[in-house]
């Protein structure tokens, strides 16, 4: 019992003491994912922010530099220089006056005004605004002592008069080698100041004392980094730099200094949080520019890298134990694997049998429909030539009277001409045979048509001649029109005009649909039919118009149907249209039916356009 006791114990602390070293080992992990985490992503942020303060730092110069030489220009000018020796011309201050307002505008500066060697304003570009310059000294301001030194002032404060903040620039007015006064260009930076505001950084200026002046932080506005002495604060005071605001002191805490130009600090706003500060000088100026980056992103980086690293030290703690219970299920894992792969193999033998007895099956069935599709071709082709040949027959009338005309004037020419040969009359007996030769040449046209249309087709969709197949369609439909007495508009372009189709099944199409069109204004007092064609959208286009009663609505729908007709039984089957429709789809087209707005039918055929080189199309409107 005591062994046993003393067994179980003994475990338990060597799984308490397993347990102390994965903590241990957790606990040391973390601190030094952190410690590494902390470091490279301040080394990135700070790649960042650099990069950030340099554009802030390069815009700045640029706007500054953009004016830094326009005073020293305008004191080149004679009409200065007369003025100050001359202060009482008024008709030269009112000029001076107005070309300094030029300037200002052209410039894109804040005020541009002339001051004389005592600081007085004697012109400026505002001398039309309700708080002129003019009258006003402005000897205490460093940058009109600069210039009247022979130097080029620089300066930053807030306007006395107009309470703006700008930047001054001054330059001496010379004649000679006697300074005679000073202009003056303000610019304000407030649209520079504004577009960068919307980035994440927070940027300031600070002028030499440590007042910050330029900030996208309104709030950090007039107050230094560090605390002044009041030597310092009624310096600034009795300059009037910032006016009447009241210098402040930034709640700023420095945590940590990575190098001269760089640190983490910690600013007393609502938010409390860390930030980078990089520093950058601007000795043209004498200011100093700072960027404040939020730790924000290097808090995030380092808590993910953290749980990213717990994560994993748990897996692989997880994953060691999982080894050593591997081996155990692999034995079991492996009989279990035999037992299911004897039980598949059995079941894909079954499943094998079911699936060649139903292969079998599917080949007969595709077989079956191979042949059965063969046959509908089949049937399908003919049906198409039985209805060519339906439509001979019902123009057969009219056929045989164009015939049997030619045949009753040949029996004439041929009676005419013996007995002229019997009478010696041989000149006007070559004049009879030769009308029966043209006769015999009109019917051999006439038969050779009916054959060509007659004859079956291969159905290859091939470049074919849209008027060369309407006018072949009209010689075989002539006798009927004839016949009839129906009138035949034709509105076709003057341009060759290639479509995708069979000639020869487009010519029954075209034959079917006129042959309806003569049968529908039989018994119209007006009986015409307009053929038009043309391009439209890409597509070529027949329109077959009659002046017949139209189609009834209750008809529209079903009138490709086949065996559907409204004609008497002597007149057809009713799969004319059917068979039509069917001739146009294989050839890739469209066959529509309507009714036109000025009465009488529609039918408007669609086909591709072929492409022939240097055949244009006309684009031609529905009559």
């Amino acid at each position: 019992m005591d062994k046993e006791h003393s067994y179980n114990l003994s475990g338990r602390y060597r799984r308490h003491g397993i347990w102390f070293l994965v903590l241990l080992g957790l606990v040391l992990v973390l601190w030094q994912t952190a410690h590494w985490s902390r470091q490279l992503s301040l080394q990135s942020l700070q790649q960042q922010s650099q990069h950030q303060l340099r554009l802030f730092v390069a815009n700045l110069q640029g706007q500054l530099e953009k004016y830094e030489f326009l005073p020293e220009l305008l004191a080149t000018n004679s009409l200065l220089v007369n003025f100050l020796h001359n202060p009482d011309d008024v008709q030269s201050i009112n000029a001076l006056n107005r070309y300094l307002e030029t300037i200002n505008k052209v410039a894109n500066a804040s005020d541009t005004y002339l001051m004389n060697a005592e600081g007085w304003t004697i012109a400026a570009s505002n001398w039309l605004s309700e708080r002129p310059f003019i009258g006003r000294n402005f000897a205490y301001r460093p940058y009109f002592q600069e210039a009247m030194k022979g130097k080029l002032g620089r300066y930053f404060a807030l306007g006395s008069t107009s309470n703006r903040r700008g930047y001054y620039f001054a330059y001496p007015v010379r004649d000679q080698e006697q300074i005679l006064g000073a202009v003056v260009m303000k610019v304000e930076l407030l649209d520079f100041e504004a577009s960068w505001s919307a980035l994440k950084e927070e940027f300031v200026v600070t002028d030499p004392d440590g007042v910050i002046f330029i900030s996208t932080n309104e709030s950090w506005r007039y107050k230094s980094l560090q605390p002044l002495d009041s030597q310092v604060i009624r310096r600034i005071e009795n300059s009037r730099r910032y006016g009447k605001s009241r210098i402040g002191t930034l709640d700023i805490t420095r945590k940590d200094q990575l190098s001269d130009q760089v640190g983490v600090v910690n600013i007393g706003d609502p938010r409390k949080s860390d930030h980078l500060m990089l520093v950058q000088a601007m000795p043209e100026a004498g200011w100093q520019v700072h960027i404040f980056s939020s730790l924000g992103v290097v808090n995030s980086k380092v808590l993910g890298s953290l749980l990213v690293s717990a994560v994993l030290y748990t897996a692989l703690v997880f994953l060691v134990f999982y080894a050593v219970q591997r081996r155990r299920r692999f034995i079991e894992r492996a009989r279990f694997e035999q037992r299911a792969k004897r039980i598949l193999e059995q079941r894909v033998r079954e499943r094998t049998a079911d699936l060649t007895d139903a292969n079998i099956r599917l080949l007969r069935e595709i077989e079956e429909h191979r042949r059965t599709d063969e046959t509908l071709r089949q049937t399908q082709d003919e049906l198409i030539q039985a209805a060519k040949m339906a439509a001979l027959g019902q123009m057969s009338s009219g056929i045989n009277h164009e015939l049997n005309q030619p045949l009753a004037a040949i029996r004439s020419y041929a009676d005419n001409a013996r007995a002229l040969l019997e009478r010696g009359r041989n000149s006007d007996a070559s004049w009879n045979l030769q009308q029966i030769g043209e006769l015999t040449e009109r019917m051999a046209r006439i038969s050779s048509q009916l054959k060509v249309f007659s004859r079956k087709t291969s159905g290859q969709v091939t470049s074919v001649s849209l008027p060369a197949v309407i006018d072949n369609a009209l010689k075989i439909v002539g006798p009927q029109l004839k016949d009839t007495g129906t009138e035949l508009h034709r509105l076709l372009p003057a341009e060759e005009l290639y479509v995708m189709a069979d000639m020869v099944q487009l010519e029954q199409v075209l034959v079917n649909l006129i042959s309806n069109a003569i049968h529908a204004v039989e018994k119209q007092p007006k009986r015409w039919i307009q053929i038009a064609a043309g391009v439209e959208n890409g597509k070529a286009w027949i329109t077959i118009h009659d002046s017949g009663q139209g189609i009834s609505k209750e008809n529209l729908g079903r009138i490709f149907d086949p065996f559907f007709t409204t004609k008497s039984e002597d007149r057809g089957l009713g799969l004319g249209l059917s068979i039509s429709y069917r001739i146009v789809e294989m050839m890739r087209g469209t066959l529509t039916a309507s009714n036109h707005r000025q009465g009488g039918a529609l039918f408007t055929l669609k086909l591709d356009l072929a492409a022939q080189d240097g055949v244009s199309t006309p684009n031609q409107q529905l009559a």
